[in-house]
């Protein structure tokens, strides 16, 4: 094993949003970085460039009103009371077990929340701009901004100015050990090169900034079980995030945090090449499964607070695929196409009986199922409202449709197949304030930092448009603490 002799101030284990940040936050303060990515050049970035980038505020300077609350009432299944009552209290008085449990800490996403302004501000400082951009979400129930140009320019930004500032980036290079001193400090990484040889290459303080590990088929199956076969990453990015970064914590005893039997889920048409193929007209027809059966309700309440749920449910269907079966009264939804971003055309046919045959599901299961469906749609004299919240629903039939159930029964119909893919994993490492990865009793590992998807911050569901947000935040934060405790 060879060792690296330019040693870094900081060694940073990624380069996407999260690490980059953290990169240009030390730069400017004066600290020597390495970034280490797995891609090429032309190629870096993981999921962060394939992201819209979109983000949970009103504005530019404000988060969405329901930030927080969304992280709380989503921290986890059948919590004790004991450590609840725990976390109401001042931090430096919970037991270490609460200091290391895997729920997102009040104060944590506090941090979060109240940092995220001022990053933002000082992304600007660098020509980024923020605000309102169109989003494929026809129903929304919280408030969302957009970085102009998506997370592509926010990581080219990002990437020249860390070259200005002369950091260092090394590609097709993969960290896969921790280094630590005889005091348990982390000192750098043991690395591999496009070469197959093992280097150490020495820090001073070292974040992991790699990603989940969406792109790690073992890690996959470990975790989230036989499903895992049916679910692929959401655009080419994600393949590059097989979990090391979290992998090698936990070996020198970090503490896991998030879900890790959960995954961020978007609908994507499985034929198509594209990044991020989504398919979200859904809530105006009707969920099948290959045998033609449906399965869950299509339209629970807004598709922005449901999709997650819904499209990891596609993964226990067979073979892990669906289709999403609508009629020409979709034409009565303004702007209906922009919930669709795949490149390839429905299944169309004047009669059901074709549609099956189309998609290759028995027509006779087909049509009894829409007929069945059909059959249970109440004829309500509401007018229709596509986007808001209409409370008309079925009556009668299991799976229930509690929105928009309005029959399919107007030629020609239409079908897309749908599968789940994987934006990105929920389980990862516990972090504090600081950014700081915590051990098992809930104590900072020394010279360890973590930010981006290696921060275990999700349950049950996704909190929309604040991932991108979490690897900026959390990596700035990560490069001001690094730059204060070397001072």
């Amino acid at each position: 094993m060879t060792d690296q002799n330019n040693s870094a101030d900081v060694l940073i284990v990624g380069c996407g949003v999260a690490g980059l940040s953290a990169a240009v936050t030390a730069l400017q303060a004066g600290l020597k970085t390495v970034n280490l990515e797995r891609a090429t050049a032309d190629d870096f970035g993981g999921g962060s460039r394939w992201t819209e980038a979109y983000m949970r505020m009103k504005n530019d300077s404000e988060v969405a009103d329901d930030f927080e609350e969304h992280f709380a009432n989503n921290a986890g299944w059948n919590i004790d009371p004991i450590t609840l009552r725990s976390v109401a209290g001042n931090y430096d008085a919970w037991p270490s077990h609460v200091k290391a449990h895997p729920l997102p800490d009040p104060e944590l996403i506090s941090a979060f929340a109240e940092a995220v302004p001022a990053t933002i501000a000082w992304l600007k400082e660098f020509g980024l701009r923020f605000g309102p951009q169109p989003i494929y979400l026809l129903t929304q129930n919280t408030t969302r901004i957009a970085a102009q140009g998506g997370g592509l320019t926010i990581i080219e930004t990002l990437r020249a100015k860390v070259l200005e500032l002369g950091g260092e980036i090394l590609y097709r290079t993969t960290a896969v050990d921790l280094l630590q001193d005889d005091d348990g400090v982390v000192s750098g990484v043991v690395a591999i090169g496009i070469d197959g040889r093992r280097k150490r290459i020495g820090a001073k303080s070292v974040v992991l900034a790699s990603g989940g590990f969406q792109g790690n088929s073992e890690m996959m199956h470990r975790y989230i079980g036989q499903k895992a076969k049916y679910i692929r990453p959401v655009a080419t990015g994600g393949y590059y995030n097989r979990g090391e970064g979290i992998e090698m914590a936990l070996k020198i005893g970090a503490a896991p945090a998030g879900e890790y039997g959960s995954y961020h889920a978007e609908p994507v048409d499985p034929r198509s090449e594209m990044a991020e193929a989504v398919v979200f007209i859904y809530p105006y027809g009707i969920l099948i499964n290959i045998h033609g059966e449906r399965f869950i309700d299509e339209a629970p309440g807004t598709v922005d607070a449901h999709y997650d749920n819904i499209a990891r449910s596609f993964a226990e269907q067979p073979e892990g695929r669906v289709y999403v079966v609508f009629d020409s009264q979709v034409e009565d939804i303004p702007r209906w196409q922009t919930s669709i971003r795949t490149d390839i055309a429905p299944f169309k046919a004047d009669t059901l009986e074709e549609l099956a045959r189309q998609m290759e599901v028995p027509v006779q299961a087909l049509t009894h199922t829409v007929n069945q469906y059909n059959d249970a749609c109440t004829l309500s004299t509401d007018p229709f409202t596509p986007f808001a919240v209409d409370n008309v629903c079925t009556k009668g039939i299991t799976p229930v449709k509690s929105n928009w159930a309005r029959p399919v029964s107007k030629g020609p119909f239409y079908a897309y197949p749908i599968i789940s893919t994987n934006c990105f994993t929920f389980g990862a490492l516990k972090v504090n304030v600081d950014a700081q990865v915590l051990t098992q009793d809930g104590y900072p590992i020394p010279g360890l930092y973590a930010a981006g998807e290696t921060v275990g911050i999700y349950h049950q569901v996704y909190n929309g448009s604040t991932s991108v947000l979490r690897g900026l935040t959390f990596g700035r934060i990560a490069g001001k603490h690094i730059a204060q405790t070397l001072r």
